[in-house]
């Protein structure tokens, strides 16, 4: 009985790793390439699958998700012949699990030294500033590169990134220099520009400022002049309705020979002939008005005289 048991047992183990081996369970988004007796038989999809045990083999599964490869710096020569690192990174996706499989032996591997010389041919033939400014046009060359020879591997190259550029120390260090040059520059030339700019608008205002002020002095000297014509207007009718004689004339005048002689400038008087007869007039009346209070004076004193001897 013992040897039956354990064949039962035996068997029993048998039909489980059958079992085991006969269903496979393929994750979404992956794929498994079956051979039978080392020969390509299919690929598994996603979901459960049945093989035959101990003649099925699984050689591969593989991820078709899209996978990011960082690639280590590559030293590339530009066409000025310096070197410079280059970081790369792939955005990759496998749509075809059988040709990833058989028809490159390592399609990670493949792609990094594809990548390099193709960095190295494009980098080539550009010099260091055109390399350090045109990464969108260093990204798709490489891109079609690589997309076209990886197609019949199964791969399909999604993007292609330069994660970094990095020149020689001593280019770096004259590249500092030549830009804190240029900001000096430019700099300076916006200060020169902000001092110009200010002196043509402070030139501008000075000019307005100007106009306006001599448009002010124009504006009142015309009234001015507008009031004294006016006044002198008003005095002359006065002067005509109240009908003067020339003694009145001449007595205005030497009331303003005063007014005349102000000023250092008035150094020069011109007098009009007519008024010689208005001074004589003038002192004609003045000696007439002296006799009549000398005359009255002395009437007075003898009217005085007279009352002295009568109070004695």
């Amino acid at each position: 009985m013992e040897p039956v048991i354990i064949v039962l047992i035996i068997l029993v183990v048998l039909v489980f790793i059958a079992l085991i081996k006969t269903i496979q369970v393929i994750p979404q988004a992956s794929a498994a390439i079956v051979e039978r007796f080392g020969r390509y038989t299919r690929t598994l999809n996603a979901g459960l699958n049945i093989v035959v045990p101990f003649i099925d083999t699984i050689r591969n599964r593989i991820d078709l998700r899209e996978q990011v490869v960082p690639f280590p710096p590559q030293p590339v020569i530009t066409q000025d012949n310096l070197v410079v690192n280059i970081d790369t990174v792939i955005y990759y996706q496998v749509t075809d699990a059988r040709a990833a499989t058989y028809e490159v032996a390592s399609y990670i591997q493949a792609i990094e030294q594809l990548t390099v010389t193709t960095l190295r041919n494009i980098i080539g033939g550009m010099d260091l500033e055109r390399t350090l400014t045109s990464r969108e046009e260093i990204n798709a060359a490489l891109r079609g590169v690589l997309d076209e020879a990886t197609g019949k591997w199964g791969i399909r190259v999604n993007r292609v990134e330069l994660k970094a550029i990095e020149p020689p120390t001593s280019i770096q260090d004259s590249m500092e220099k030549q830009m804190r040059a240029d900001r000096d520059k430019r700099a300076a030339i916006l200060t020169a520009e902000g001092t110009r700019q200010a002196a043509i608008l402070t030139a501008e205002g000075e000019k307005q400022s100007q106009i306006l002020r001599a448009e002010g002095e124009a504006k009142a000297a015309a009234l001015r002049a507008e009031g004294e014509a006016q006044a002198v207007r008003t005095v002359f009718e006065a002067i005509h309705a109240g009908d003067p004689d020339q003694k009145l004339l001449s007595y205005q005048y030497l009331q303003m020979l005063p007014k005349i002689a102000e000023g250092d400038a008035n150094k020069l008087w011109i007098v009009p002939s007519e008024i010689g007869d208005a001074l004589k007039g003038l002192s004609g009346a003045m000696g007439n008005f002296g006799a009549m209070g000398g005359g009255s004076g002395n009437s007075a004193g003898a009217t005085e005289r007279r009352e002295k001897p009568s109070l004695d």
